[in-house]
């Protein structure tokens, strides 16, 4: 229709993670990411905890203790920068990949989750699928068939994690 015009909009962009600084070590929180498995929580209350503002203090404890917690987190939606010259978080060699009680896997080691907004290096994630199991496997190590340079979320699913393996890599 003349005088009408047809406005299109995408959703907005999912904020970044918020950041918090303490002594020593700078702790950062994907809320999108957060699985509640309330490891912060149980590990360091007076750092991580409900019911206040800013939620997380890392002021109150030391740098080793609030990194040491953060290792425990199974989704990777906390993650910590040392800041006084020890170093950040090192992948889990080997990568390993267990199952969790409720059925999703928990992942651990040198990571690459293609996602929507490009590649991003994990140390720790915990795959949600739509549907089923919601993963599917491709492994594209050397003399594989299926072999591809760049992986692809598989369609349907918003998120793929990329493993190391031997010269190639698996896709879940």
């Amino acid at each position: 229709m003349p005088g009408r015009s047809t406005v299109v909009t995408e959703r907005p962009p999912r904020p970044a993670a918020r950041s918090y600084d303490g002594e020593g070590v700078t702790v950062s929180c994907d809320v999108h990411r957060c699985l509640h498995a309330a490891e912060c929580a149980r590990g360091l209350p007076s750092v991580s905890g409900t019911g206040r503002k800013p939620w997380i203090q890392p002021g109150n404890a030391p740098a080793d203790d609030i990194a040491d917690v953060i290792h425990r987190c199974p989704s990777g939606a906390l993650r910590y920068h040392r800041t006084d010259g020890a170093p950040d978080e090192e992948p889990e060699v080997p990568t390993r990949l267990s199952p969790h009680a409720d059925g999703v896997f928990h992942l651990r080691g040198d990571l690459e989750a293609v996602t929507r907004g490009g590649p991003r290096h994990e140390t720790r994630v915990m795959p949600r699928g739509r549907g089923g199991t919601g993963t599917r496997r491709t492994a594209t190590t050397a003399g594989s068939a299926a072999s591809t340079s760049e992986p692809t979320a598989p369609r349907g699913v918003r998120r793929a994690v990329r493993v190391k393996h031997g010269r190639g890599y698996i896709c879940i």
